[in-house]
């Protein structure tokens, strides 16, 4: 991967350096060891900058300080540098993490008001649609007319909850569909009723034993957009409408 200098310092403000640390270290490197005059040679940070900008790179470990007259700089090498900043990004990661987890656990476990979600983007709502099938341990309906979505994780999906003894129905007018997913061991694939009228822009449905569901639609530019909902009343209550709707129309 060919990187210029921009990039490369972009991708250690990134890591949590300033862009005068950045060149500063990169400049280091480029001539192996130097005094703030020979940095401020080859970068655009100015000489009088170049001494604060090294004490922080030296406090961070990636440089080392000569105590001559005057005063040398010599980076740390690559590989030491990298070890120091993966160390440094982890320490960050579990002191932010662990922040958040403390927080949620200090929920007072009110009900949230988030009954409903939205996801948009083919490979989201993938995600989320295996999410919601994995969950399932009573019964699955699943749910499309277009067999690009039935990717192999969520046919992979299916028959596993299948074999995990689930009621696992699959519902689509398009008959590769039925004739893929049908064929797993444990999974019923039939078309719907008769009375469902064939809307171009009906996307997937994702029914989960009785509290768990997801209903999306592809957008204009041929994306999808979905809304889902697991645990909830909302939930609940919908795949009750949608069954009852079912039956009567049956």
């Amino acid at each position: 991967m060919n990187v210029d200098e921009n990039e490369a310092v972009e991708a250690f403000e990134r890591l949590g350096l300033t862009s005068y640390e950045a060149k500063v270290f990169i400049a280091l490197h480029r001539i192996a060891s130097g005094t703030a005059r020979d940095v401020a040679r080859i970068t655009d940070v100015p000489r009088s900058q170049v001494y604060s900008v090294a004490e922080s790179l030296e406090e961070r470990g990636l440089l080392e300080v000569q105590q001559s007259n005057p005063i040398r700089y010599r980076p740390v090498s690559a590989e030491e540098a990298e070890e120091t900043l993966e160390r440094r990004f982890e320490c960050e990661r579990d002191r932010a993490f662990d922040y958040v987890d403390r927080v949620s656990e200090e929920s007072t476990g009110e009900e949230t008001q988030e009954d409903i979600w939205t996801v948009r983007g083919r490979d989201r709502v993938d995600d989320r649609v295996v999410d919601l099938l994995s969950s399932a341990n009573e019964r699955v309906v699943f749910g499309t007319r277009l067999p690009e979505l039935v990717t192999d994780q969520i046919a992979r999906t299916l028959g596993e909850r299948a074999a995990a003894d689930a009621s696992v129905a699959v519902v689509s007018r398009t008959e590769s569909i039925r004739e893929r997913l049908g064929s797993l061991e444990g999974v019923d694939a039939r078309p719907p009723p008769a009375h469902h009228g064939d809307d171009r822009r009906s996307g997937r449905i994702v029914i989960v034993d009785d509290d768990g569901i997801l209903l999306s639609v592809i957008d204009d530019d041929g994306d999808e957009t979905a809304i889902w909902s697991s645990g909830s009343r909302f939930a609940s209550v919908l795949i009750q409408l949608i069954e009852a709707n079912t039956r009567t129309s049956a």
